[in-house]
């Protein structure tokens, strides 16, 4: 028989143990919490981890984000292509180098962007594409190359969720031109606050250093150290993007524990699998055969024909049982601003605004219990159950 839980499931929890705090503590200790030889420790170990040549820790993969498409030649007055199911931060780094975001709608069956549709949506402005690697599922990236070879354009993959996603054997990250990672609270890896820019690219490389401190010249952040030079210079107007040793310092422990988290959390899919298997009126998240997933987020579609209730009231229902769960995303075209500055509107990416209406997003996290586990099976089904037609 179906029982509530007593105490409250948070949507998502990020797992910070002894290990974890005992290396913050270690920082804080060494009087070194600026950037320094941890940020700069932890960025050599993700280059290694991902495969890329080089990879520039900032404070956010949102300026992971806006970097990359500066130090990529995009230019106030071109286009951007990306997808509206994603964070705002995807399309607003578009704006912030004074460009303008085109969105394409995501296919049917990863909505991730659908890669058949951006050739319709290029024009003699288009310079750029941004594709996001959504809940952690890679898009089609040898169809997303083949355009921008084709058309010349610049490729800044998000991947903020994709942390340990493989596309075609290879961790995303590993090729193209650059990728954005998140170490946001909720994420795979954890340091509060935090991003990564990863890319083969010598040239972007350098400029991603110097833009994400100041603009200043890329030695300049040992300038306090022994054998630092006082002397520097401004190379670029740029900004306060850099990652700080505090942060590296639980990026550091928070990787050594990456696989037993990753592993945990494909066992936690693999029960959410099991309970839903049999149960009519939801559809479980794809994996697409190109790529493994780093089940950053567990999205569940609703089959609303089938039930009495909509997305929001089953959200209301699972809050009752004491359930946290969110909704990943709102379309980004739907958004004010973009509706009252770029003229969208309902009704412009049917797939992406069909999908958002059946999505919620069930916890998903290392440190979830199998009984917790157990008790969001319970509930959704207890709630199909008493909501089927």
């Amino acid at each position: 028989m179906y029982k509530k839980r007593e105490t409250f499931l948070p949507y998502a929890v990020p797992l910070i143990d002894d290990e974890d705090i005992n290396e913050v503590v270690e920082t804080l200790k060494s009087g070194w919490v600026a950037k320094g030889p941890r940020t700069i420790e932890f960025e050599k170990r993700f280059a290694e981890y991902t495969g890329a040549k080089y990879a520039v820790a900032m404070n956010s993969a949102t300026a992971a984000l806006h970097i990359a498409l500066i130090a990529g030649g995009v230019k106030p007055g071109d286009e951007v292509i990306t997808t509206p199911i994603t964070f705002a931060a995807t399309a607003n780094t578009i704006i912030h180098v004074g460009a303008t975001p085109v969105f394409v709608d995501v296919d049917p069956e990863t909505f991730c962007i659908d890669a058949n549709k951006i050739e319709e949506k290029i024009t003699d402005k288009t310079t750029a594409i941004v594709p996001v690697h959504y809940t952690g599922h890679a898009c089609d990236m040898d169809k997303i190359r083949a355009i921008a070879e084709k058309y010349d354009l610049f490729v800044s993959e998000d991947a903020a969720h994709a942390i340990d996603t493989f596309y075609k054997g290879d961790l995303i990250g590993k090729k193209g031109d650059c990728a954005s990672f998140s170490f946001y609270a909720t994420k795979n890896i954890c340091t509060g606050e935090g991003g990564m820019l990863t890319t083969n690219s010598e040239d972007i490389a350098e400029k991603a250093r110097v833009m994400s401190t100041h603009g200043m010249s890329k030695a300049a952040w040992n300038r306090y150290g022994k054998g630092g030079a006082w002397r520097y210079d401004i190379e670029y107007p740029g900004h306060k993007y850099n990652m700080f040793d505090i942060q590296a310092a639980l990026a550091k422990t928070q990787m050594n524990k990456l696989s037993a988290m990753q592993d945990r959390r494909k066992e936690i899919v693999k029960k959410y699998e099991e309970g839903f298997s049999m149960l009519d009126g939801i559809k479980l998240p794809p994996e697409a055969d190109y790529t493994t997933h780093s089940w950053h987020l567990y999205v569940v579609r609703l089959e609303l024909d089938k039930l009495t209730i909509d997305r929001d009231k089953f959200i209301e229902l699972m809050g009752e049982a004491n359930i946290g769960t969110s909704v990943h995303f709102i379309p980004v075209h739907l958004m004010s601003y973009y509706r009252e500055n770029f003229g969208y509107k309902e009704g412009d990416f049917p797939v992406a605004e069909s999908y958002f209406d059946t999505i919620l997003s069930l916890p998903l996290y290392p440190k979830m219990t199998d009984e917790d586990v157990q008790d969001v099976i319970n509930t959704v089904t207890h709630i199909i159950s008493n909501y089927h037609k």
